[in-house]
């Protein structure tokens, strides 16, 4: 992947790394999740989680009886943490802190009031997502209204098979196609220039196959950016599929080279892409 960092940036992103990797350690066992379902406490979305600032907001969706994936909860909560902290840094953006000081992220159910407080919003592992009718409708609703939907973190053929089928109940096809997005889209222009799409392993993968990056072999050796937009022509959706930007922000400071080699395009993109969300 190209990208065009300043060497600034690059220095603020090195700090930031060590000190995620000596904070790593003190998480408690409250924060610590396992892959398909968070263990811990929830921080729910309330009236009072919103104060005019950026407050990353994670959908909780029911799985699929057919789906592919850990879910919704997949990288929760450090990946919405420390991206909203990097945003602070790298970005005049105001974000919003709880009472502690630290960032405050939420998560919502698509039927919940507080979806209309968030410009953005994010899902992962979305080959195991399922929405009925009433959920459906209130997503079309939130994107038509101006919301975003950025979609991470699954991987082959069959999983996109189950995201596009539950995808169409929102948003059908021959009205709203998911198209390919070229490099030069403006969501990959907003602040750092993203030439090409990195292919981002969970760090597990990465460390089990010796530095691979495909987590469903050839089913999965080519990551895509693909989108839908609304009738004029603004982004609503932004689909990555085969790559896994969560866990460049989640696991930041658990590895020194997959800090390198993932992060710094994985916080370049997802950067980007909220700043997008913002500002269209």
């Amino acid at each position: 992947m190209t990208l065009y960092i300043p060497m600034r940036r690059l220095k603020q992103l090195a700090l930031a790394a060590a000190v995620a990797a000596l904070l790593a350690g003190s998480l408690s066992a409250q924060q610590r999740f396992r892959r398909g379902g968070f263990r811990g406490q929830l921080r729910m979305a309330t009236p009072q989680s919103f104060d005019g600032s950026f407050n990353f907001c994670r959908v909780m969706f029911r799985f699929h009886p057919y789906g592919h994936g850990g879910g919704w909860a997949v990288d929760y909560p450090r990946a919405d943490e420390n991206l909203s902290i990097r945003l602070s840094e790298l970005t005049k953006t105001p974000v919003s802190h709880d009472a502690s000081g630290e960032p405050n992220y939420v998560v919502l159910r698509l039927t919940d009031p507080e979806l209309f407080r968030c410009p953005f919003i994010m899902m992962t592992e979305v080959g195991a997502a399922y929405f009925d009718d009433e959920e459906a409708a209130k997503l079309r609703e939130y994107l038509l209204k101006g919301g975003f939907l950025w979609a991470d973190d699954f991987w082959g053929s069959y999983a996109w098979s189950i995201w596009a089928g539950e995808l169409a109940k929102v948003l059908p096809s021959h009205e709203y196609p998911i198209v390919d997005l070229p490099p030069d889209h403006p969501v990959f222009r907003t602040l750092f220039v993203v030439n090409r799409l990195p292919q981002i392993p969970s760090i597990n993968f990465w460390m089990g196959s010796g530095g691979g990056t495909s987590e469903q072999g050839s089913d999965s050796a080519q990551p895509h950016a693909r989108g839908i937009a609304d009738p004029h022509g603004r982004l609503m959706v932004l689909i990555t599929h085969n790559t896994d930007f969560g866990d460049s922000w989640e696991r930041e400071g658990d590895d020194p080279n997959y800090f390198h080699t993932f992060s710094l395009d994985g916080y370049a993109v997802g950067i980007d892409v909220l700043l997008y969300a913002m500002t269209h």
